[in-house]
């Protein structure tokens, strides 16, 4: 680099030093400037000989992840400075002990917390990687600030991906997808939760990203207009009532206008609840209630609300402290719309999450705040003894979930994720409780263990020191708590029946003239298509297994040259004389790898490809490569902790194949409509049929066909010639 640029790129780091100095949300007093000063040098120093993949200095990235912890999360002076130190540890000459001896330890531990998250290896097996997830978020227990700075660092990451190779995009995008967002939703911080899902749609589904964020562009001007025509109409009765208010609107992410598309299978253009309105009130803390309830009384005098849809959060706060009231109301040219009532104190926990709570707390009071909602998190955490994949399955669910409020006996309020039931209620109050449940009341009632609860329900929950769980109680419980502990109580149990059942096999096997050994075991273990010598026992301790399978084994065991001939001939499912090369190659239509190799496969059920569309291959444990749409609904989890098992895959030849796929119609019933379908399809487009199924309900009808194809575009041909047939609403592949 030149003199030159050299000067211009210190400018250009000064320059933006002063301004994260200038955007912090917090009050920065000045022992707080220079602990943030001594961190901006120590990382320029530091990263001074670094340059990222787009080519410029390391040390902006820091810089810029401060900068979201200062301004759009909202963090103290500590936050910042380990913000500007997050990498110093990981990458250069500094050690743990120096950031100790200058910054303290609170900092040092922020900062060792982040390391340990960034030398967690990336490319391994599902079971470390979710280890590594799970350890990740474990780190909430040293400091809450660690996975807050984290999700920052990934929020940059995510802005500044353009320069990184096309696969490692899909990784870390869906990696973001799997458990960023999530937790970023769960933290409380919503508008970067939403901004890391539509990032990471923009490198999992380029081309659906583009349309629908032109779609957006395009109809800004008219979403504006809707916004002027609601407020217009209550805007005369709020300043009658002399309220001090905005009324802003906010278009739905792209990532949930997506979700939406998928869920109901529409256009863009069918959704109507694209955006949300927000009406913003000036108030005292003591009449924030009074006045959000005299704004719904004003809005729904002048538009019908929806009675279903009706949220109050501001009685009833979420766990993340968001407050607000919700309420969906038949807004102008007869379309739903959401309106949400906030005051600005509100608005400002809703834009920054956790840290608006304690912006006017000091010393002692911010502390014990942090600590309140630091262990609110980590009851979401406490699933020590369950297995690391279900951990961060479970863990991936109950982030998302929504809330629901009931009570107690005695009237104390319980939060709970929506669809929970009396178990989980149960492990929520105490895992002893959990433990001992023999039976619910709700409302006074006695109800089934399995019964989904609903806000304003009151639980009671019958004891007994006989109860104990049984396998059934994992389909009664959703909240990863509960599930955990019910899985360590029969993992325990298991273990002592199987333990009688090993000394129960001991003996049978011993009348057979058979020793218990490992030999023994492992061929036991095969001969009844088990996995471990533990469900062995186990099967053995209920009963499963009995005397004459015992005996069956017995004499296979005994019979070693039949048992060797039978395991030749299930080995050799193919005729000799047919040779097997001819037939992968003939129906081989897929190469895989850079090396374009051509290999044996499967092609995937739960998204049913055919020749034309994006794939990517997978290599199962089981079914050798198994073929996956690139939007198929498993491909986000796939990439996000299976990286390392994905192949590249594309078609080569389609001409050797036909593939069946399956087409739902739905339309106004009319005579002579199925007789002209089946003439589109076989006589005008010569494609055969497989299977043709129609129902008719109150003059509408549905029906799926399946057809035999080639390829895509002859299929999406069909398809589109079947929307021109008249009383044919809609046609969608399954």
């Amino acid at each position: 680099m030149t003199q030159v640029a050299i000067e211009k790129e210190n400018k250009e780091i000064a320059k933006q030093y002063k301004e994260l100095l200038r955007i912090s949300y917090q009050t920065l007093t000045d022992d707080d400037k220079v602990l943030i000063r001594s961190a901006f040098e120590v990382a320029v120093d530091a990263h001074k000989d670094q340059r990222r993949k787009s080519g410029e200095a390391y040390v902006f990235h820091p810089i810029a992840v401060a900068k979201i912890v200062a301004s759009e999360i909202g963090l103290d002076a500590t936050s910042i400075a380990s913000a500007l130190l997050h990498d110093v540890v990981e990458d250069t000459e500094y050690t743990l002990d120096d950031i100790d001896r200058m910054f303290g330890e609170t900092v040092a531990r922020i900062v060792d917390g982040l390391t340990k998250i960034a030398g967690l290896k990336k490319d391994m097996n599902t079971s470390q990687q979710a280890e590594n997830f799970r350890k990740m978020l474990l780190t909430l227990h040293d400091d809450v600030r660690v996975i807050i700075i984290k999700i920052a660092d990934r929020y940059h990451n995510m802005l500044t991906m353009d320069s990184m190779p096309e696969h490692k995009q899909v990784k870390i995008a869906s990696e973001t997808l799997y458990i960023y967002a999530p937790l970023a939703h769960r933290i409380g911080l919503y508008n970067i939760k939403t901004e890391l899902e539509d990032l990471s749609l923009k490198y999992t589904e380029p081309e659906v990203y583009k349309d629908i964020h032109d779609k957006i562009e395009d109809s800004k001007e008219e979403q504006q207009n809707y916004i002027d025509s609601f407020s217009g109409v209550i805007d005369k009765s709020l300043k009658k009532e002399k309220l001090n208010y905005t009324i802003k609107g906010r278009m739905k992410s792209i990532f949930s206008i997506r979700k939406k598309m998928k869920a109901q299978n529409v256009a863009f253009d069918e959704i109507y609840d694209k955006f949300a309105i927000r009406i913003i009130y000036k108030s005292d803390e003591k009449n924030e209630k009074f006045l959000a309830w005299k704004i719904y009384s004003i809005v729904t005098d002048h538009f019908t609300p929806n009675p279903v849809r009706l949220r109050d959060w501001i009685s009833s706060p979420k766990s993340t402290g968001y407050e607000a009231l919700h309420i969906t109301v038949m807004g102008p040219k007869g379309r739903w719309v959401e309106v949400q009532i906030r005051s600005e104190r509100m608005h400002e926990i809703a834009e920054k999450g956790y840290a608006a709570h304690f912006k006017y707390k000091h010393g002692d009071q911010k502390e014990q705040g942090i600590d309140i909602w630091l262990n609110k998190l980590q009851e979401a955490l406490e699933s020590s003894t369950t297995n690391a994949v279900d951990f961060v399955e479970e863990f991936k669910l109950n982030l998302y979930s929504k809330e629901i409020f009931v009570f107690t006996p005695n009237g104390e309020l319980k939060s709970l994720p929506k669809g929970a039931t009396p178990l989980d209620f149960a492990f929520n109050i105490h895992t002893e409780v959990g433990m001992r449940t023999r039976g619910a009341k709700v409302n006074g009632k006695l109800v089934p263990l399995n019964t989904s609860l609903n806000s304003g329900d009151q639980v009671e929950i019958v004891t007994s020191e006989q109860a104990r769980p049984n396998q059934n109680w994992l389909d009664y419980a959703t909240t990863a708590r509960a599930r955990a502990k019910i899985k360590s109580s029969l993992r325990e149990e298991k273990k002592s029946v199987a333990l009688d059942g090993k000394e129960v096999l001991r003996r049978k096997l011993k009348s057979q003239k058979i020793n218990l050994n490992e030999d023994t075991v492992n061929k036991m273990v095969v001969f009844f298509k088990l996995k471990t010598s533990l469900d062995l026992f186990y099967r053995v301790g209920i009963g499963a297994i009995d005397n004459q399978m015992i005996k069956d084994f017995a004499s296979s065991y005994n019979n070693a040259f039949i048992s060797f001939f039978k395991n030749k001939i299930r080995r050799s499912p193919i005729p000799e004389d047919i040779d097997k090369d001819e037939i992968t190659s003939k129906y081989d239509l897929l190469v895989f790898g850079k090396e374009e190799e051509k290999l044996d496969y499967k092609l995937s059920k739960c998204c049913n490809p055919i020749p034309g569309d994006d794939v990517f291959g997978f290599v199962s444990v089981n079914e050798g490569i198994k073929v996956h749409k690139k939007n198929c609904p498993n491909a986000i989890s796939l990439q996000a902790h299976y990286a390392y098992r994905i192949m590249p895959a594309k078609w080569i030849d389609s001409s050797q194949e036909e593939f069946k796929s399956e087409i739902k119609l739905t339309g106004i019933d009319n005579l002579g409509l199925v007789s002209e379908i089946t003439e589109m399809i076989s006589g005008n487009m010569h494609v055969n049929m497989r299977n043709i199924n129609f129902s008719t309900d109150g003059g509408t009808f549905t029906g799926s066909i399946t057809v035999v194809v080639k390829n895509k575009s002859i299929l999406k041909k069909l398809m589109d010639n079947l929307k021109q047939i008249e009383g044919i609403d809609k046609v969608t592949r399954i």
